[in-house]
């Protein structure tokens, strides 16, 4: 299962240098996060009895991306374990008046499963684990 999420780029993402600031991806990748979550289980999730928290991230920036690329992050989950999900984010730039899209970046978060009213980490649900496979 992957998920492909289509990301407006603002203005305040963009740095002095013209292009979108490295720390800008973080937020990227979080939204795209909450559309796969979206569509693994929709949108009437009960986020404070199977939450996630997020544990880890990490970026390999390849190229730059500018205001005016259409850019989309494909999303998928690389790992389930007992806990824990592991997702992975290719990040697609497409220059204004082109139309072969390349990788501007790739990443990873690691999250953790968490029951926020009992304030502890639980078990991936098994209906998530069977989408997921």
């Amino acid at each position: 299962m992957h998920n492909d999420y289509q990301v407006e780029i603002r203005f305040a993402d963009i740095d002095v240098m013209g292009h979108v600031n490295n720390a800008v991806y973080l937020s990227y990748f979080e939204q795209a996060r909450i559309s796969f979550f979206n569509e693994l289980v929709g949108k009437d999730w009960d986020w404070y009895e199977l939450g996630i928290l997020l544990a880890r991230n990490e970026i390999d920036y390849k190229q730059p991306v500018l205001m005016s690329d259409h850019v989309i992050i494909r999303t998928r989950c690389e790992h389930v374990g007992n806990t824990s999900l592991v997702f992975a984010y290719d990040i697609y730039r497409t220059p204004k008046g082109q139309t072969e899209a390349t990788i501007a970046a790739q990443g990873k978060s690691v999250l953790v499963c968490f029951d926020y009213k009992k304030q502890q980490k639980i078990e991936v649900p098994a209906e998530w684990k069977e989408r997921l496979a």
